[in-house]
């Protein structure tokens, strides 16, 4: 009778602390630095196969680093989503985890973060720092700029230059046209998104580039930062030598693109969820598939 009673708060516990970190985005960041990996392992090595240890670390540094970014996040916003009808069921605010927790968990995935660059090479190291002051700062964003968007599409587009510097130990031009395009990808489906809480924003004194420009100019916007990630992903396949498959795939994106601006009106915005995370998780998803195929053919 006992075990029957711990496993479901045992398990609900995880959950709370996964849903904490939103731990199902990774999906965003993730194929485009293991794509990165494999780009950049063809270009040095000249076959595909990682090095595993290589790979099994930039795995868990991608991982500690995303965790202990989205928990800070939690933590600093704490206040302002128990405001936000939106956010006020978040775990902190409705308290199925508890501060400490949170802080314990930044904490430790913190150092998860630094122990793992410190296994990859000298020079991920050295940049440890600098790129998990960089996820801090992006939670602080909101409050003083409206431009927290490309912040947030920087956190993300360090992913592939991380998993560059991994695999060779420099920062290579090729993973900096990867970086701008999921700098410029994040941004504008981040701006998509600002628009269920351009009120709220409004109200409390938070800055995005919705309450900046209003919903149709920002919603143009974001079509216009989305063509900045359709040509730097035309770039990154020149600078890296891939072929027709990769431009293929990246019509196959342009068109998802089209897509998702589609679904998503000013005067209809019901829609902003499935061109948020589903449209996007496929793109990711999509882009490594592509990346694989291209170099193993």
């Amino acid at each position: 009778m006992t075990t029957t009673i711990r496993q479901p708060i045992a398990f609900n516990t995880i959950r709370n602390y996964l849903e904490l970190v939103k731990f199902s985005h990774s999906i965003f960041a993730l194929p485009f630095a293991l794509a990165a990996l494999l780009v950049a392992t063809k270009t040095k090595t000249g076959h595909l196969i990682p090095d595993w240890v290589i790979l099994a670390w930039v795995i868990v540094a991608m991982v500690a680093a995303r965790t202990a970014a989205m928990g800070f996040n939690r933590i600093a916003d704490r206040k302002i989503d128990a405001l936000n009808p939106r956010t006020k069921n978040r775990e902190l605010p409705s308290g199925k985890v508890t501060l400490a927790g949170a802080i314990a968990l930044t904490a430790a995935s913190s150092l998860v973060f630094f122990f793992s660059a410190y296994q990859i090479n000298l020079l991920a190291f050295i940049l440890s720092p600098i790129t998990l002051a960089t996820l801090f700062f992006y939670s602080l964003c909101k409050r003083f700029t409206s431009f927290s968007h490309f912040v947030l599409g920087l956190c993300l587009g360090i992913a592939p230059v991380g998993a560059w510097v991994a695999v060779t130990g420099q920062i290579g031009i090729p993973s900096g046209a990867l970086c701008a395009a999921v700098l410029f990808w994040v941004a504008g489906f981040d701006i998509i998104y600002a628009t269920m809480d351009v009120e709220f924003d409004q109200s409390v004194g938070l800055h995005s580039m919705v309450r900046k420009l209003g919903i149709p100019k920002a919603l143009l916007f974001a079509k216009l930062l989305h063509v900045g990630f359709f040509a730097n992903l035309i770039l990154f396949g020149v600078l890296a030598n891939l072929g027709a498959i990769y431009y293929g795939a990246a019509a196959l994106i342009g068109a998802s693109l089209i897509y998702e601006h589609a679904i998503v009106r000013p005067d209809d915005l019901r829609r902003v969820n499935a061109a948020f995370f589903t449209v996007n998780g496929v793109i990711a998803v999509f882009f490594l598939g592509a990346i694989l195929l291209d170099l193993v053919i």
